[in-house]
């Protein structure tokens, strides 16, 4: 299964994106989904298939969802997460010992 996919990013809240079908746009998408993820920003259109890695998502779970319900949003990570990635030397430079 292969799908042409528009990412959009969200303006309101940082590393939140919202896929769509290219051909459907955001027709599919609730009004109450537009309305919490504020003005939808094109970020770029993409192909999907089963093979595709996604960084942060998992491409099965994200065709299914385009497939189910029209779209797939990406929340951002916790901010666990963040703290994770940081460099250990700037996690030093914030320790209060």
């Amino acid at each position: 299964m292969k799908r042409i996919c528009s990412i959009y990013r969200s303006l309101k809240r940082n590393e939140m994106y919202l896929y769509v079908l290219k051909a459907d746009a955001l027709e599919r998408v609730p009004e109450s989904l537009l309305a919490a993820f504020g003005k939808p920003h094109h970020a770029f259109d993409l192909v999907l298939t089963p093979e595709r890695t996604l960084s942060r998502e998992d491409i099965n779970k994200v065709l299914e969802n385009l497939e189910t319900q029209g779209y797939h949003l990406q929340m951002p990570p916790a901010e666990d997460e963040y703290i994770e990635h940081l460099p250990e030397e700037l996690l030093r430079r914030n320790d209060p010992m």
